[in-house]
């Protein structure tokens, strides 16, 4: 795909519309960046694209700029059934990811991981095991800042590792990861992909292009990701944390044992995995899978989980104050991965939860809070649903609060010895904060506040 003086419309100047427009205006594109938000609401400096050359236009967003467009390259946040960009596609502009942009320019094979949950974990352990190849790794996606900047610069000789959002999978053209994976599958973004069918379709878009050189990480455990193998051409690796497998990645006497090609190989204890969680330990299985399959070794990869302790805004550790300890997991945007945070917790959690409602189902969540929650903390737009939800599942000691300082004031009062207080919204952010990154900072911020 060619780029040079071609006419490029970039919808969204968000992190990632940022990042391809200015490597897309040095290719020699005559690149447009477009949000309908106004310069003065857009967090960003636009100094540099401007320096470039880049033309900006702002507080509009409709037909017109899509005169004389040769590509349309739309942001995450943009759902492609938005009505200007299904005219683009009838006008015949071809409409693509940041992500098909990056993996038209990327010379090393991409490693690309996605599912519901466990995506920024699993890409960041991958990530470092990789890192002990001696290659140059880079790590992008979903994760940090876009992934066309990202691998701008990297040779053949390199490797990218990928998280990859539905949202990025929407704008796939001719994407073809070395190695894809999908990590679970539960119902999240219903609010924009309207049904689990679509959603999941849009899911195994990442193998699609693949070939059977390539090589596709499915967790056996979870039977719609498992269903995917009879759709896939590349060779299928399965990881499982219930059952021993014939082939593939497994847990057996409590070792993580890989399988593979007749040859049996025994990485470490699963008892080694620091972080909380089963659901850790199936992240962990598939990072193990993508790893060997990328040429790590596997005695490397051991001591990789042996010292890896998670990342930021994901059962992340905060502090101890008179005997509670806090956790802050921002990254829990749908009730599946809240559900996986409450279940790392022998119970007595104090919880805080709610923020823009996905309309998921609730049942799992709620009877779970009902079994190991000893207050819920609701704020947020979700508030009145979630509240709803859990009176008929008949819990108890539910507190409504107007904000996230009051949130956690409440908490620290409510909490004694042995109790955990939990930030796990089961919602996105965008009610109140940018993203759940500074959602997670500012729960950090007050919690350290009060010791």
């Amino acid at each position: 795909m060619q780029f040079k003086e071609k006419k490029i419309v970039i919808l969204g100047a968000g992190i990632s519309g940022i990042g391809v427009a200015g490597i897309l205006q040095q290719l020699g594109a005559n690149v447009i960046l477009n949000d309908a938000k106004p310069a003065e609401k857009i967090k960003q400096d636009f100094s540099g694209l401007e320096t470039q050359g880049v033309k900006m236009i702002f507080g509009m967003q409709d037909e017109s700029i899509l005169q004389d467009v040769d590509y349309l390259v739309i942001s995450p946040g943009l759902s492609i059934n938005l009505p200007l960009i299904q005219k683009a596609k009838s006008l015949g502009i071809l409409v693509m990811s940041e992500v098909e942009v990056a993996y038209q320019l990327c010379r090393a094979p991409i490693i690309a991981i996605t599912g519901t949950n466990g995506k920024t974990t699993t890409t960041t352990l991958v990530g470092e095991m990789l890192q002990t190849t001696g290659k140059e790794i880079v790590i992008g996606g979903n994760i940090g800042s876009s992934l066309t900047k990202e691998v701008a610069g990297v040779t053949s000789a390199g490797m990218v590792v990928a998280e990859i959002s539905s949202f990025q999978l929407e704008g796939a053209v001719d994407f073809r990861p070395k190695i894809a994976a999908i990590l679970n599958l539960t119902p999240d973004h219903l609010d924009r992909h309207k049904t689990m069918e679509i959603y999941k379709k849009t899911k195994e878009t990442i193998f699609k292009n693949q070939t059977a050189d390539d090589f596709l990480v499915l967790n056996y455990d979870d039977a719609q990701v498992r269903d995917m193998a009879e759709r896939a051409a590349a060779r299928v690796m399965f990881f499982s944390r219930k059952e021993e497998l014939s082939e593939g990645i497994y847990v057996k006497n409590e070792t993580i044992t890989i399988l593979w090609d007749g040859k049996k190989y025994e990485v470490c204890s699963v008892n080694d995995i620091k972080i909380k969680g089963g659901h850790n330990i199936e992240n962990t299985l598939a990072a193990c899978g993508m790893a060997f399959l990328a040429g790590a070794k596997v005695t490397e990869v051991a001591k990789v989980i042996e010292k890896f302790g998670g990342v930021e805004h994901r059962i992340e550790f905060v502090a101890r104050i008179n005997g509670v300890e806090y956790y802050n997991d921002s990254k829990a945007t749908n009730p599946e991965s809240s559900i996986k945070a409450l279940e790392a917790f022998d119970g007595h959690v104090i919880l805080i939860a709610g923020g823009r409602d996905k309309k998921t189902d609730l049942t799992e969540f709620v009877q779970l809070i009902s079994d190991k929650v000893d207050h819920l903390i609701l704020l947020g737009e979700a508030q009145a649903r979630f509240k709803e939800a859990a009176c008929q599942r008949g819990v108890k000691n539910i507190h409504t609060v107007q904000s996230f300082e009051e949130a956690v004031h409440v908490a620290y009062n409510l909490a004694g010895a042995n109790q955990v207080v939990l930030l796990s919204p089961a919602c996105s952010s965008y009610d109140m904060f940018d993203n759940y990154e500074e959602r997670g900072k500012v729960f950090k911020d007050l919690v350290r506040q009060l010791g």
